[in-house]
């Protein structure tokens, strides 16, 4: 619940996805994160 457990049940979300970034994230690696939020955002 990526330490937000009672904000989620307030909000009544039952998951989340959490992503993060470190100084050796390619430019690649940001652009595939990047379009697969696209691909999701169109199932929703």
């Amino acid at each position: 619940h990526h330490c937000a457990q009672p904000l989620m049940q307030r909000l009544g979300i039952e998951g989340t996805v959490r992503a993060s970034f470190v100084f050796y994230n390619t430019k690649e690696e940001v652009d595939a994160l990047v379009a697969g939020i696209r691909r999701v955002s169109t199932m929703f």
